[in-house]
């Protein structure tokens, strides 16, 4: 499969943005999709993953309360919907996937990355 992330962009303290992750190849609706994200100078850092079917999300601590993720199997994409976004939400932003049945925050356990999608946050 290949994933494409999207829906980045630059906005202010507070605001909100969604990104998408766009994914070609067949199977979508049996991969888990997860989020993850790399600020300037600092280690990647798991966000949130949606398993496949209907298990439940996991969101990282840091973003609970004001990320959202979902999936739209009919359309091959899954979105992470940032609501109250603060300064320190600023990273690239990479969408990643694997056919495995995991809710993992690990980025090796993943198989498939997107590019990237760059958020800024001003103050």
């Amino acid at each position: 499969v290949q994933l494409q992330a999207s829906g980045g962009g630059l906005v202010q303290t507070r605001d909100s943005l969604r990104l998408s992750c766009a994914a070609s190849g067949r199977a979508f609706s049996s991969y888990a999709i997860a989020w993850f994200r790399q600020a300037a100078g600092k280690e990647r850092e798991f966000v949130a993953v949606k398993p496949w079917s209907n298990n439940v999300e996991k969101i990282a601590d840091s973003v609970k309360g004001r990320f959202t993720i979902s999936r739209d199997d009919a359309k091959s994409t899954v979105y992470l919907q940032m609501n109250s976004l603060k300064p320190e939400d600023t990273a690239v932003y990479y969408c990643a996937g694997t056919r495995r049945t995991i809710r993992s925050a690990a980025g090796d356990d993943y198989d498939y990355w997107g590019q990237g999608t760059l958020v800024t946050v001003s103050s």
